[in-house]
């Protein structure tokens, strides 16, 4: 069933499900040749009476269309009456609408008389897709590139081939226009960064000046962002349509194959030409990528040694101190990342591409997935509801909790990319007290600065948390955790994959998770957002976008978990709404909105509601082994030196520490190639599409 773009009709015209259309052409200018008719389409032009409003189709406003007078063409104007699909409340309801071919666009008013006042919807044409529909008599559909759809209903058969053949005419125009404009900026751009990288190397203005480098940087920022603009309308027209719709060769849309340069491919190939030298250390993403340039290794253990037994009274209360600098706008550094930029394609995979070392945050990627689990007592309270609804809410609460600790905030730097067979254990102990259904007692709040802990191990559970990266191509890291007490585990495992934006860098979370709740039986499947590395030219930024989904197939409850990036212009930061829906009754269960490291506000289906501020949730904190005690692949034993000069702030010494991290890895790789020996992971094995753990929770009880 096709979705039904929601209207801002509130009445003014009569509700019909066999109400008819009316529509003509006007003539444009003083011309009475220059219709429709001439372009070897018939005009049309009926009197007849309109489900219960009877208005009538008459000569209005004409749009003037590309080459109007002064040489250029001007095309009539199409308007008409059209019944358009409202919602299931309103249904069928008669509206005005009018085709602008000039500027591409198809508007409707409630009736003839209000189409001079602000039309109640819009819709834009370039790289739409209209089709016809059988879902009701003399119906047709058109798909916006945006993701809007109209449905309407024209008089006749023939009355609907008339619209569609002039929708389809004017959306190829303005494709084809929004084309060729895109072949000449990037011609443009060309000549612009030709000009810049002719200039001498020494000397009063050189390749290298920061001004020139930040004008060939942000142009070819902009070209990319166009050029993404335009990927998704070309993309549109080939997806937007019912799966039934292939466009025909009327149909068929000039495309922009993206910018090219030598630079790129240099880029690609490792060589960066002209680069600075202080660039030989970059690695790229603010937040976690498949940079191959930071999968340094020590010395790596026998492919098949065992896992590791990490005893309870061998660890310790984490207190390292997590206070990162912020950024800044980078000023001193700005030329290096301003040359790279430059050279970038847009949708570039950035698996060899690298930003500099004073970038990294640290910890690792392994580590910042344990960060997650930085409010255990929301976790380990999922098994405490009374009913599968309670749980799945209980879950949807602390999964949109997880974030904010975990992501830091918004401070945009990046984990060190965990390397293959880099592993990281720790656990918390979460007082037995603080373990309580949060539907069913009341929320005391603590202070985010409080670390709860328990005097008594014999009162409080213990959740285990091991992670571990399992493979280098595609970068796929491991975690699981389990508390045996509450017969709870958590098994997932993900994917980063990173590319270029324009002015800012995109991560895609691959995989999937799953939490079992063992005295239940229930198994709760849930996926990752994206996250964006906004501003990446001035003060980088972070944000979480994209769609997720919750479900437990047992119970047939589902989430879905929307993650808002900032509009453009205006709108708010770091939005999160959700909601539980009982799929069985189609009975939404439970609703969120608010900001994953703010405030969120849950709403119940009782009515209830409820607000968690996500500052000033108890923070646990992790226990591990001090570093004597660690294993050599262990994430701090192995970043130890580089962490070291970081928080001294000598990025030079860092860098090379991190060099030599590199160039193990890639004498370990080669080693293994030149053996034919695969790598084995310790605690992971693969099952299906999927790593599960190699003695997890619900198959040891």
């Amino acid at each position: 069933m096709e979705r039904a773009t929601q209207s801002t009709d509130g009445g003014g015209g009569g509700s019909n499900s066999s109400s008819r259309s009316s529509s003509r052409a006007t003539s444009a200018g003083s011309s009475p040749s220059c219709s429709l008719a001439g372009r070897g389409v018939a005009g049309r032009s009926a009197a007849t009476g309109l489900g219960g409003g009877g208005s009538r189709s008459s000569p209005g406003s004409v749009a003037a269309s590309p080459s109007g007078g002064g040489g250029r063409r001007r095309e009539p104007a199409l308007e008409g009456v059209l019944s358009k699909y409202t919602n299931l409340l309103q249904g069928w309801q008669n509206r005005y609408f009018v085709l602008d071919f000039e500027a591409g666009l198809l508007q409707y008013f409630v009736n003839e008389q209000s189409k001079h006042q602000k039309p109640r919807g819009v819709l834009a044409l370039s790289g739409a897709i209209v089709s016809l529909s059988d879902e009701a008599p003399h119906m047709l559909v058109v798909y916006s590139a945006n993701g809007e759809m109209y449905k309407l209903r024209a008089a006749d058969a023939k009355e609907r081939q008339f619209w569609v053949t002039q929708l389809r005419a004017c959306a190829k125009y303005h494709m084809e226009n929004n084309s060729k404009m895109m072949n000449q900026v990037e011609g443009q751009q060309k000549n612009l960064v030709h000009a810049i990288e002719s200039l001498p190397g020494s000397g009063p203005l050189t390749a290298l000046d920061q001004d020139l480098l930040l004008l060939k940087a942000t142009s070819a920022a902009t070209l990319s962002c166009l050029g993404e603009c335009f990927t998704l309308l070309q993309q549109s027209v080939r997806q937007a349509g019912p799966p039934s719709h292939k466009p025909g060769a009327s149909e068929t849309i000039l495309g922009w194959h993206g910018p090219t340069s030598h630079s790129t491919d240099q880029l690609k190939n490792g060589t960066l030409g002209s680069l600075p030298s202080a660039s030989a250390n970059i690695t790229w993403a603010i937040l976690p990528n498949s940079s191959e340039e930071e999968h340094g290794s020590q010395p790596e253990p026998e492919p098949n040694a065992g896992p590791e037994l990490v005893l309870s009274e061998e660890e310790q209360s984490d207190n390292e101190d997590k206070e990162e600098a912020e950024l800044g706008a980078m000023d001193d550094q700005r030329s290096v990342i301003l040359h790279l930029i430059s050279q970038l394609k847009l949708g570039m995979d950035l698996t060899k591409v690298v930003l500099p070392t004073f970038i990294l945050e640290k910890r690792s990627l392994l580590e910042m997935y344990a960060d997650f689990m930085a409010h255990p007592d929301l976790l380990l309270a999922i098994t405490a509801g009374a009913t599968p609804e309670e749980r799945v809410i209980s879950f949807v609460e602390y999964y949109l909790t997880a974030f904010h600790e975990g992501r830091k905030g918004t401070l945009a730097k990046k984990p060190y990319n965990p390397i293959i067979g880099e592993t990281f254990h720790c656990s918390w102990e979460v007082p037995k007290d603080r373990v309580k259904s949060k539907r069913t007692s009341p929320h005391s709040p603590i202070s985010c600065l409080e670390h709860p802990m328990a005097d008594d191990p014999c009162k409080s559970y213990k959740l285990r948390f091991v992670a571990e990266q399992v493979s280098h191509h595609p970068p796929i890291s491991c975690f699981y955790c389990e508390c045996k007490e509450k017969r709870l585990c958590v098994n997932t495992h993900v994917w980063t994959k990173s590319k270029f934006m324009g002015m800012s860098v995109g991560v895609s979370m691959i995989g999937e998770g799953v939490l079992r709740l063992l005295d239940h039986g229930e198994e709760y499947v849930f996926t990752l957002p994206s996250a964006y590395a906004r501003s990446i030219l001035t003060v980088p930024w972070v944000e979480l976008g994209g769609k997720v989904n919750i479900s437990c197939a047992k119970t047939g409850y589902s989430a879905t978990v929307t993650f808002h990036t900032k509009p453009f212009y205006g709108g708010k930061v770091h939005r999160v709404t959700a909601e539980v829906k009982h799929n069985p009754t189609n009975t939404i269960v439970c609703k969120a909105h608010g900001e994953w490291n703010g405030t969120l506000e849950f709403t119940y289906s009782n009515g209830e509601t409820k607000v968690i501020d996500t500052t000033a949730l108890p923070v646990y904190p992790k226990k591990l082994r001090p570093l004597e005690k660690q294993g050599p692949m262990e994430s701090r034993n192995l970043w130890q030196e580089v962490t070291h000069y970081l928080r001294l702030g000598d990025i030079d010494a860092a860098t090379e520490q991190k060099r030599r991290l590199e160039e193990k890895q890639r004498m370990e790789e080669r080693k293994r190639e030149t053996l034919h020996t695969p790598w084995r992971p310790k605690y992971f094995i693969p099952e299906g599409d999927g790593w599960v753990y190699f003695n997890p929770l619900w198959k040891t009880h």
